[in-house]
């Protein structure tokens, strides 16, 4: 429980706070949001991605009377969901827009959102764990929410947030040091490296009550030093000693909940079959993995296929790999239909060409398609194997022509 003074202690602060004008970069998320007249609006992403500073622009934008309120100020430490209604009391009735910070903090919480949606009011939450969100939302709210993510910067902010401009140079920096904000600003890993702890001990291991943190972190940073790597829960049972497949499988699925780490399944018309077989595993962001792992000193080409792997995460993009003989990075489905067969390498050469074009060139006459690509940081080219156009691109522009 918390006093209703206390509540009104921290609106007031949160007020401030939300009026100063911290001159943040405009997210390329605000340029095609526009905000539902009937729906909850549900901001999800990892801690320190963005998500209070999109939360700021919106109702910049479109807003002028709003009640904001963050959950994880330490004035309403212990807020439970009888607090709601002395919440409600001090926000007032002259209210265009309710905005809830980390809201999932409170159990409970979606009983609130719901009365305020059934009263007409037009609510946005955000959080920092996709199941949580989408649980409690489908309990309560089932139709009547719409849900966003939130990434680190891409490119395009990346450059915008430094001042610089386009180049091959600024782009191999961006691969290397990623989007997140707060590091970008002081160029300091530590920064990183207590996010990682921060989400492992508060986001997980304080949730779900696991005792053994030890263990937690020693799986965390070998799946970030695996990324682009198969990974599986038996393997990763027996290298960390753990009780069972099943203790490893809700580990990695709080550690995705989290927006820490992706799972990316092997493609299979059986679904058994893709729930069975090993996954491919990826990070939230390339600066956040190099900053917990030394195993990308040299080796750019897996911080590239992340980093191909977010912008079509981000795209909402039904992914596998492909996995026979020969391996392809990427199977990318728009629907039910195989949309694009990627591979990624830092640069092809010819130490791994063969290697390349033919998990490609497998996966190609696999799925029937006469076109495939890889991507690598600053090649463009065109060749064919066994009638098959295989197009060299550069990230960049392969993804602006995406756009």
């Amino acid at each position: 429980m918390v006093y209703k003074e206390d509540i009104e202690a921290a609106l007031d602060g949160q007020k401030r706070v939300l009026a100063r004008d911290f001159g943040f970069i405009k997210r390329e998320m605000l340029e095609i949001f526009k905000p539902s007249s009937t729906h909850v609006e549900v901001i999800s992403g990892i801690r320190r991605s963005g998500k209070s500073t999109l939360m700021r622009q919106i109702v910049k934008k479109y807003y002028e009377k709003v009640a904001y309120f963050n959950f994880e100020d330490s004035r309403v430490f212990g807020f439970e969901v009888g607090d709601f209604a002395k919440l409600d009391d001090v926000m007032g009735d002259d209210v265009e827009a309710y905005f809830f910070d980390q809201i999932q903090n409170v159990e409970g919480w979606e009983i609130f959102v719901r009365q305020l949606h059934e009263r007409g009011e037009k609510v946005f939450v955000t959080g920092s764990n996709a199941s949580l969100l989408s649980r409690e939302m489908g309990t309560r709210l089932t139709g009547r929410y719409l849900s966003h993510e939130v990434f680190p910067f891409s490119y395009k902010e990346y450059l915008s947030f430094l001042g610089l401009d386009d180049s091959q140079e600024n782009f191999n920096d961006y691969v290397v040091k990623g989007g997140f904000p707060e590091f970008l600003r002081d160029q300091n890993p530590e920064i990183l490296q207590m996010l990682l702890k921060d989400i492992l001990y508060r986001d997980i291991a304080v949730r779900y009550g696991i005792k053994n943190t030890h263990v937690l972190m020693g799986i965390a940073l070998f799946l970030i030093s695996n990324i682009g790597k198969e990974v599986s829960f038996n393997g990763i049972r027996k290298t960390f000693n753990v009780g069972s497949p099943t203790t490893v499988s809700d580990y990695l699925s709080w550690m995705e909940d989290s927006y820490l780490l992706f799972f990316l399944p092997r493609f299979s018309w059986s679904s058994k079959s893709i729930s069975k077989n090993p996954k491919k595993v990826y990070c939230i962001d390339t600066g956040f993995a190099k900053s917990n792992s030394l195993s990308f000193t040299k080796d750019k080409g897996r911080l590239l296929e992340n980093l191909v792997y977010l912008n079509f995460r981000k795209k909402n993009k039904k992914l596998y790999y492909f996995k026979e003989k020969k391996e392809c990075d990427f199977v990318v489905f728009e629907g039910t239909v195989c949309r694009w067969l990627i591979q990624v390498t830092n640069e092809l050469n010819p130490d791994n060409r063969d290697r390349e074009v033919e998990g490609l060139v497998e996966a190609m006459e696999f799925f029937n398609m006469d076109e495939g690509y890889i991507i690598t940081m600053n090649q463009s080219d065109q060749l064919t194997k066994e009638n098959k156009k295989i197009i060299i691109q550069d990230f960049k522009k392969f993804f602006d022509l995406l756009n």
